[in-house]
C-alpha cells in the first residue's frame, strides 16, 4: 500500500537533477550526447526536403509549391513508419539495442547521400522512396533509444533523462529548424544534406562508446518466422494490461489534429515571410521546438503528483488545440510589415507546443515505468504505428482539403483547432476516469 504524501515527497526530493545525471551517468551521456548531434542533423535535413519538394513543384502550384505534394514528405516520413514499426519493436526486444542503433545510423548517413541527386520534378518518387528508406531506419532506432534508457539510469534518475531528452529533442528541433531554414535559403539544400550524413556518423561513434545491458527477448526461432505470433504478443500485452494500453494512446490522440497543425506550419511559412519560403519554414519550427523544450521543463518542476498525470495529458491535448484555434484567426502578415503580428503567431506556437512537449514526456515515463523490459520495444513501436497513423491521416485529409480548395489555409487550423479540442475532452471524459479508478485500486492491495 502507498505510504501517501510521505513517500511521494521522498521520491520528488531523490529526484535527480541535469546536470547530475549528464555528469555522472557516462553511459546515458554518450547516448544523449549521439542523439543530440544527430537530431540536429535531422531538422536541417528536414526544413531541406520541405524547400526542395516546394521548390520543385512551384513552377506549377504557386509560390509554396503543391499543398498535396508537400504532404507526400510527411506521409512518406510516416506511412513507411507506421507499417515497419511493429516488426522493428520486435528486433528492437530481439537484439542488441546498442548495435541497433550504431547500424541505423551508418545506413541513414548512406540513404542522405542520395538526395543530393535529386534536382528535377521527375526525381520526386526517388525522393520518397529515399524518404521512406530513412524512416524505416529511424523506426528502429527510436524504440531502440527509449526502450535503452530505463536501462542506463537509476529510478531517481528516468524522469530527469527523459525530460532532458525531450527537451534535446525540442532544442534541437528550434536550433536545427532555424539554423537550417537560413542554412538551405543562403546554401542550398545540398550542403544541409551533407552535414545530416555528418551527424548520423558523430552519433554512430557516441553510441559504440557506451555500454547499454537489456533483458534480450530469448528465442531459437527465425525472426520472420516468429514475427507474427511476437507482435500479437505485444498488442496482447496492450490488451491485457488497460494501465499501459490508454497511455499508449495519449501521444495519438494528440495527433489526430496535431499532425495536421506540424503539415499546416510549412504553408504558413510562405506567408510570414517574404519571398523566403525555408526561413519562414524554420522560424515558426524554431517556435514549435521552443514549445516543446518549455513543456516537459516546466511539466516536471509543476506536475509531481503522477496520479495526475492522466488528466494533465487530457489538459495538454485540449490546450494546444486552443492554441491553434487562435492561429486561424490573427492577422498573418510577412515580418517586413509587420513583426508585431509573427510574434503572436511564433507565441500562440511555442505555447501549442509546450502542451504537446509535457504530453509526450510524461506519456514516456508512465510508459516506461509500467511496462516490463522484455515487451518495452513492442510497447514504444506500437505507440509510434498509433501516433504515426494518426498523423499521416490527419496530414492526409488536411492536404486534401487544401489541394482541392475546400478549406483554405486559415479555416482549416480553425476546424482542426475544434477537433484537438474534442479529442482532449473525450480523454478527460474517458481516460482520466478509468486512471482514477485504476490507481484505487492499485493502492487497496
Amino acid at each position: 500500500m502507498r505510504h501517501g504524501a510521505t513517500k511521494h515527497d521522498v521520491e520528488v526530493q531523490d529526484r535527480a537533477g541535469y546536470w547530475e545525471l549528464v555528469r555522472d551517468n557516462v553511459n546515458f551521456r554518450r547516448l544523449w550526447a549521439g542523439q543530440t548531434v544527430s537530431l540536429l542533423g535531422d531538422w536541417f535535413n528536414t526544413i531541406a526536403l520541405y524547400t526542395l519538394v516546394s521548390q520543385l513543384t512551384t513552377g506549377v502550384t504557386g509560390s509554396s509549391g503543391s499543398p498535396l505534394a508537400l504532404a507526400g514528405v510527411f506521409l512518406f516520413k510516416m506511412i513507411p513508419w507506421a507499417l515497419a514499426s511493429p516488426l522493428a519493436g520486435l528486433i528492437v526486444d530481439r537484439f542488441n539495442r546498442r548495435w541497433l542503433m550504431i547500424w541505423s545510423d551508418v545506413a541513414r548517413a548512406v540513404v542522405v547521400t542520395g538526395f543530393l541527386f535529386i534536382d528535377d520534378p521527375s526525381d520526386l518518387p526517388l525522393c520518397y522512396a529515399l524518404i521512406t528508406a530513412q524512416v524505416v531506419l529511424s523506426s528502429v532506432f527510436i524504440p531502440a533509444k527509449s526502450a535503452s534508457i530505463p536501462n542506463i539510469t537509476e529510478p531517481r534518475e528516468l524522469l530527469t533523462a527523459n525530460a532532458l531528452s525531450s527537451a534535446t529533442w525540442s532544442s534541437m528541433l528550434a536550433i536545427g529548424a532555424a539554423l537550417g531554414g537560413f542554412a538551405t535559403a543562403w546554401l542550398g539544400v545540398q550542403p544541409v544534406f551533407v552535414i545530416d550524413i555528418f551527424t548520423y556518423l558523430v552519433s554512430a561513434v557516441f553510441i559504440f562508446r557506451a555500454t547499454i545491458p537489456q533483458d534480450t527477448a530469448e528465442s531459437t526461432e527465425p525472426l520472420l518466422r516468429s514475427a507474427y505470433r511476437e507482435i500479437l504478443d505485444g498488442w496482447r500485452h496492450l490488451r491485457t494490461h488497460p494501465r499501459v494500453g490508454r497511455i499508449a494512446l495519449a501521444k495519438a490522440t494528440w495527433a489526430i489534429a496535431g499532425g495536421a497543425f506540424v503539415y499546416m506550419l510549412t504553408l504558413l511559412g510562405d506567408r510570414v515571410t517574404a519571398s523566403a519560403l525555408a526561413a519562414g519554414i524554420g522560424i515558426l519550427f524554431m517556435a514549435r521546438g521552443i514549445g516543446t523544450g518549455i513543456g516537459p521543463i516546466v511539466a516536471r518542476s509543476i506536475f509531481l503528483d503522477e496520479d495526475r498525470w492522466p488528466t494533465v495529458l487530457g489538459a495538454c491535448i485540449a490546450f494546444s488545440g486552443v492554441c491553434y484555434g487562435v492561429v486561424g484567426f490573427v492577422p498573418w502578415i510577412p515580418w517586413s510589415d509587420a513583426a508585431v503580428s509573427l510574434l503572436v503567431v511564433i507565441a500562440l506556437v511555442v505555447l501549442a507546443h509546450a502542451a504537446s512537449g509535457a504530453n509526450w514526456v510524461l506519456t514516456t515515463v508512465l510508459l516506461q515505468k509500467r511496462t516490463e523490459d522484455r515487451y518495452r520495444g513492442r510497447v514504444f513501436a506500437t505507440e509510434w504505428l498509433l501516433v504515426m497513423s494518426a498523423e499521416a491521416a490527419s496530414i492526409l485529409v488536411a492536404s486534401l482539403l487544401l489541394e482541392v480548395r475546400w478549406l483554405d489555409l486559415r479555416t482549416a487550423f480553425q476546424v482542426f483547432a475544434v477537433v484537438q479540442i474534442v479529442c482532449g475532452a473525450l480523454w478527460l471524459l474517458v481516460v482520466v476516469p478509468k486512471e482514477r479508478a485504476a490507481a484505487v485500486a492499485e493502492a487497496e492491495r
